[in-house]
């Protein structure tokens, strides 16, 4: 089993991984293969820490998909050294290839086109301190992103439903995802994240007043945000700012999904 996108689980696959994030059973073995592009601070120390909390011994291959090298070359030489990749890198294409061409489990630890872990990570803290999604209102607020792509893939593969406010041009027609320019009901959790490049309308910029207008809802940016631009105001100061708190979870789910893949 492959973790490149949201896509490549069922309903049940993300449930099992959930209950193993708040009950964790008996730690695999394994060896992992670890690559990671950027700087992706949390990501790297949650991970990381998983590794060690799992008992999972752990080899950093640093830019382990920008050689010229084959995938298929790659995975034949590196699958009998290994018992699970996690890999962080831009090039989502390359990345699935890799995964495709590999006989072991590969986690996307991000690429351009998805951030499976992380989305995952939010959705369980929304569900565990708030409601199940199926009736929780959640809102993604600007311009399409990667953090966004799998959360439109979340909404499809649990079968809830999605609202995205955000400019015309990035108006798509999916499942369970509602994008429009406004909103007059009232959300529960609104999501932002950082724009993408060549994005720079502040109209877009979440303002007290756009929340106010949403009844309040709590906020949940995805960071590192950036004041002044998708957030208007520090959220730090909004109560209902969900924090660096939440972001603990990020360590559970990632210990779950580890545990899960290697031994599914």
């Amino acid at each position: 089993m492959k973790l490149i996108q949201i896509n490549d689980l069922s309903a049940q696959d993300i449930r099992s991984i959930w209950n193993l994030a708040t009950k964790p059973s008996t730690p695999p073995k394994g060896n992992v293969a670890w690559s990671f592009e950027g700087n992706g601070i949390r990501t790297r120390t949650t991970f990381i820490q998983a590794f060690r909390e799992l008992n999972l011994s752990f080899v950093e291959l640093p830019n382990l998909l920008k050689t010229n090298e084959r995938v298929t070359d790659l995975a034949g030489y590196l699958d009998p050294f290994y018992d699970i990749y996690v890999i962080r890198d831009s090039n989502h294409e390359r990345l699935t290839e890799f995964a495709n061409a590999s006989h072991r489990p590969v986690v996307n630890a991000m690429s351009s086109f998805g951030h499976p872990c992380e989305v995952l990570t939010d959705a369980y803290s929304i569900k565990k301190t708030i409601g199940l999604l199926s009736s929780v209102k959640v809102c993604l607020w600007g311009p399409t992103t990667n953090v966004f792509r799998s959360w439109h893939e979340l909404a499809r593969v649990l079968d809830f439903e999605l609202v995205h406010l955000c400019d015309a041009q990035f108006h798509e027609t999916m499942p369970n995802v509602h994008f429009s320019e406004n909103n007059d009901k009232p959300i529960d959790v609104i999501v932002t994240d950082s724009w993408p490049a060549g994005f720079d309308n502040v109209a877009w910029s979440l303002s007290l007043h756009h929340l106010e207008a949403m009844g309040h809802p709590k906020l949940l940016p995805t960071p590192p945000f950036s004041i002044g631009r998708e957030i208007a105001f520090d959220p730090v100061q909004y109560k209902g700012f969900m924090g660096y708190e939440q972001k603990i979870d990020l360590l559970a789910v990632q210990k779950a999904i580890l545990s899960y893949l290697i031994t599914k």
